[in-house]
């Protein structure tokens, strides 16, 4: 799309596609550690993928839902090729005098349990939350923080539900992560929604069905 399609906001709109992306990645270098919020236990990737569903949705409020889809395949493809790229590093032989091999695939070398459930549980969610923020979009047309938070609540949800049972079924007690992960993740959600009202609306219109 060129930048006279985009307008006087495509700087915008190229950031917020750029923040989205590199916002997927770090959540994917980050999920394997759970940490401690209180009493709650989540993956340290939970609050900048939160993050992620309203930025996805700035760009479906400006782009559309199926260049909104578009960018989700493009950020499921940056985080496929991490997780590939990350575990041939992990296996390339070190250099004799290079200490840090171990720090190097601890930090990198998520168990592919994880790696997979990671994938699953973003691709699925992320496609919900962009088919149910256009829904709402071309049902009300009006209350963007209402599309946000619709959109959020249902794929957050979504996104707990996959990525922890995958992830952790057999290794930790599921409903405590599940239910903090989810709390957490709606706070940042409603902390967020103010940003929705930066981006200037794309005019609702019906849009064809494509597969991408």
């Amino acid at each position: 799309m060129s930048s006279s399609a985009l307008g006087d906001g495509y700087k915008v709109i190229i950031l917020l596609i750029a923040l989205y992306v590199a916002c997927e990645l770090i959540a994917n270098v980050t999920a394997a550690k759970l940490v401690a919020i209180g009493s709650i236990q989540v993956p340290a990737g939970v609050f900048i993928f939160a993050l992620s569903l309203t930025l996805i949705d700035l760009i479906n409020e400006r782009l559309g839902k199926q260049r909104a889809r578009q960018v989700v395949y493009a950020a499921f493809a940056a985080s496929f090729l991490l997780a590939i790229y990350s575990q041939f590093a992990i296996a390339l032989p070190p250099a004799s005098f290079y200490q840090g091999q171990e720090a190097f695939a601890g930090v990198l070398g998520s168990t592919w349990r994880i790696v997979i459930a990671s994938l699953i549980a973003y691709l699925v969610a992320s496609l919900i939350d962009v088919e149910v923020f256009a829904w709402w979009r071309q049902r009300f047309g009006r209350y963007r923080w209402a599309r946000v938070l619709t959109s959020n609540t249902i794929s957050t949800l979504v996104d707990s539900l996959l990525f922890i049972t995958i992830a952790f079924a057999g290794v930790y007690p599921l409903l405590p992560l599940i239910a903090g992960q989810y709390a957490v993740k709606m706070g940042i959600t409603v902390l967020s929604i103010p940003l929705i009202y930066l981006i200037r609306a794309r005019p609702v219109r019906m849009e064809p069905e494509r597969l991408v």
